[in-house]
Formats: structure tokens, sequence, C-alpha cells
């Protein structure tokens, strides 16, 4: 095995196993496991396999390894649905825009998520602590879309 793939494996392992703070805190553990690793190369494994800064630190994406361009609309909002699940607080819609609040420092775990599988319609994501814009393509779109997130958190049809 290469030795990024077995790098980016360990990190994987770490991080669903403990809490991890800091990239210093991830370097320490992979040396001891025998890794060693800069800061850039860590930069460049945690972007690669989707890891995202919270307030506990480090989180893997819930969904798992992006879908393959074969796998279907569906598919892709499987993957994000417990993601929304987990972070979403509430939703409403203005215009093409969905407005997505989630938990404070949640945000970028759920718009991460909406980045890499992408819903039907979806233009793209904006996201700050606890606030998503999602761009759709027309309102008709965000009202569908909105519909959609609201039934995947659990709560209907409120906002």
């Amino acid at each position: 095995m290469p030795e990024a793939s077995r790098r980016r494996r360990l990190i994987a392992d770490l991080l669903g196993r403990r809490n991890v703070s800091s990239q210093e805190d991830l370097r320490q553990q992979l040396a001891g496991h025998g890794v060693r690793a800069t800061q850039g190369t860590l930069s460049r494994d945690l972007r690669a396999l989707g890891v995202v800064k919270g307030p506990q630190g480090y989180i893997l994406p819930l969904g798992g390894p992006m879908p393959m361009p074969s796998e279907g609309q569906d598919d892709a909002w499987r993957g994000v649905e417990p993601a929304v699940r987990q972070h979403l607080v509430s939703a409403d819609s203005a215009g093409n825009l969905i407005v997505l609040r989630t938990a404070p420092g949640h945000a970028q775990a759920l718009a991460s998520e909406l980045d890499r599988r992408p819903p039907r319609g979806v233009v793209g994501t904006v996201a700050g602590d606890d606030t998503i814009f999602v761009a759709t393509r027309s309102a008709t779109i965000a009202g569908g879309l909105l519909a959609k997130f609201r039934r995947a958190a659990g709560f209907g049809g409120r906002p």
C-alpha cells in the first residue's frame, strides 16, 4: 500500500477512535504509530479525507467516501441525510436560497457533506459558524429541497 494511503487510513482510524484537537496532536499520534508527517502533508491528507474542524476537534465526514459519478442523486442524498439529522436545527428559504441553521460550530460539517454530495439543482454553499446558504438554480428547486431538508431533520413542515 502506498505511504499516503496507509497514512490516510491511519488518520481516519485515529479520528474515528478519539478526539484530535490539532494537527500537532495528530502528528504526535501518527508518530506513536511510526508515521512521520509534516504540517503541509497533514493539511493535504485532512483535505483529501474531507475532514472538517468542529468544536470538539477534527471530524470525519459522516457519509464516507465521495460517490462515484455513476451513483444517482438519490444515493447522494442518502449520504447527506445523516449529516442533516445530526446538525440541522432549522431551515427556511428566500427565493432560490435555502438558509440552514445548525448549532454553533456545526455549519462546516454539514456544508462539507452538501459540497461532497450536492443534491440535484444545488449550485453551491456558503457556510459560517452556524448558518449555511445553499444556492439553487430556482425558487422551485429551493422549495422542494427545503421540504426534503425538513423531513430528513425530522421536523416535517415547521421552519
